[in-house]
């Protein structure tokens, strides 16, 4: 009989699983909510791909489920809840390398991103972040609102203090949330790996708790000497 223990182990990777999964996609939701910077740094693309993610740790939970309740010499929902755990796997790599491989050039990144956003978004975000322009004053800067409202303005800010610019709050920001986001993605890692492991155990367990049934059936229950 595969022991409490391990059972008990197993149970809470299993529940680590489902919060993964439900952080995943409420999180993924919570940040579509209209916030120019947010929405600068994760695009719908990214929150998309969140969500992906989070329906398949979710649906792997209730497969879970209805592996770990089947008889003991029943283990092919486990076998199968282990290659879905492989396919999640290669799913949070390919998302949190992503997520890091955009960290390497954010300043170049969010350059892109500044340029293409609409004159508008870009006065938003200087009255926000209290800048003008990207890298300088005269790197595309939006000459209007309440921070940067007139050219004269923007020529006299000091070109020492990066602040100034909005290449330094905005990378500042993306580089936590990023930071965060594939820390925590690649965390996910640690419950379905583990997790698999001890799929793997229970599987053993209760494969040589049936041979053990077998081999004590043909000696007419006598069991072991």
């Amino acid at each position: 009989m595969v022991s409490r223990k391990l059972m008990g182990v197993w149970a809470v990777l299993d529940f680590l699983l489902l919060a993964a999964g439900a952080v995943t996609i409420a999180l993924s939701l919570v940040w579509r909510a209209p916030n120019l910077l947010l929405n600068m740094v994760l695009s719908p693309a990214d929150l998309t791909a969140g969500t992906v993610l989070g329906v398949a740790l979710l649906v792997t939970f209730a497969l879970s489920i209805g592996a770990i309740v089947q008889k003991n010499h029943v283990t092919i929902g486990l076998v199968i809840l282990n290659y879905v755990l492989l396919i999640d796997a290669v799913g949070i790599v390919i998302i949190g390398t992503f997520v890091w491989f955009f960290t390497l050039k954010e300043r170049a990144n969010f350059h892109e991103l500044w340029l293409a956003a609409t004159p508008q978004t870009r006065l938003h975000l200087q009255d926000q972040l209290k800048c003008c322009g990207y890298f300088a004053g005269n790197d595309s800067a939006q000459i209007g609102g309440t921070f940067c409202s007139t050219q004269d303005i923007v020529d006299a800010l000091p070109s020492n203090i990066t602040t100034n610019f909005c290449v330094t709050p905005i990378t500042n920001f993306a580089d936590m949330t990023l930071n965060n986001v594939f820390t925590t993605v690649y965390g996910f890692m640690a419950v379905i790996l583990c997790l698999l492991l001890a799929s793997l155990c229970v599987i053993k367990k209760r494969q040589e708790d049936e041979r053990f049934k077998k081999i004590d059936a043909k000696r007419g229950g006598r069991g072991f000497v």
